[in-house]
């Protein structure tokens, strides 16, 4: 399912080269976007050579963003001595670091995720600037920036091996698939940040509770999905059990609101007639619609 649309535009002070966008790193201090609600600018870097650096969705600032949840002058980088902080300039709806809404200002450490509106920068700083750069930029293509978890891209090709491994040695492969219960109203109601958070911290739980040989994977908006090696339908249908209720009883709560979180989960075994990946995903996808169909926050298998 596709996220909401939320329009995000980037711009440069043009009377100035500072804040230029650059496909290469040099060496400078930087933060690059990780994730956004506009395809074109993921991966972006922008340096910071200037003193404070502004991102808002104000024609003056360095970075301009579009969207509900930015104010005009939302946010600053500024450096004292070698030292960069990201400051707040009394936004709306507040700046975060590593998920975390700061107060005034934040001291920065290599590394560290900035939240501005629907979209995540990450500072990179150090005498490897252009490795964590290029390191970055590969780490993408496999993970979202969002939730940590793995891409569809990802999710396909580790699902192709693991159907090859599988019939190889005439082990069982199961996949789930699930996605959050009227998730637009929630965007509706609370705001694309307080969803951003459902999708981040629903990621969260369910990492904790998965073994590392099992992939977890955003399919799409809040769709996602879990491949199981070696694990039969009913294996994957307690698993999948028991995320629904882990879920439903676990308290989100996003600027001192309570959001009730439930899931719709399809379940799916492999077969002699699933040819490719897509024919597995076809048919765990068809359980989790009958899961939807069927009232929602249930398994199907």
């Amino acid at each position: 399912m596709s996220e909401p649309d939320e329009k995000t535009r980037v711009t440069t002070i043009v009377q100035k080269p500072i804040g230029k966008a650059e496909d290469g790193p040099r060496g400078t201090d930087c933060i690059v976007v990780i994730y956004t609600k506009e395809p074109t600018l993921l991966g972006k870097r922008f340096e910071l050579d200037t003193s404070p650096f502004r991102i808002g969705r104000g024609a003056d600032c360095n970075i301009v963003l579009e969207g509900d949840s930015v104010s005009r002058r939302h946010a600053h980088f500024v450096q004292r001595d070698t030292q960069w902080f990201a400051v707040d300039d009394g936004s709306t709806n507040g700046t975060y670091v590593n998920d975390e809404q700061i107060g005034r200002e934040y001291a920065l450490a290599n590394g560290d995720r900035v939240k501005v509106g629907p979209t995540i920068f990450k500072y990179l700083t150090g005498q490897d600037v252009e490795a964590q750069y290029h390191e970055e930029i590969y780490r993408m293509t496999i993970i979202d920036g969002l939730t940590q978890a793995h891409v569809k891209r990802y999710l396909l090709e580790a699902l192709e091996k693991e159907m090859i491994r599988a019939r190889r040695h005439a082990r069982d492969l199961s996949l789930i698939m699930f996605d959050i219960d009227h998730f637009k109203k929630i965007n509706d109601f609370h705001g694309h940040l307080a969803g951003d958070f459902v999708l981040k911290e629903l990621a969260r739980i369910v990492q904790s509770r998965i073994r590392r040989d099992e992939v977890f994977a955003r399919y799409g908006g809040e769709e996602f999905a879990i491949v199981l090696p070696e694990t039969n339908l009913e294996g994957a249908r307690a698993l999948a059990e028991g995320l629904r209720e882990k879920l439903e009883s676990s308290k989100f709560t996003f600027q001192n609101e309570v959001i009730h979180v439930t899931v719709s989960i399809g379940v799916a075994t492999l077969t002699d007639q699933d040819r490719s990946s897509m024919d597995l995903i076809k048919h765990a996808d068809q359980k989790l619609y009958d899961a939807k169909r069927g009232g929602r926050n249930r398994v199907v298998a």
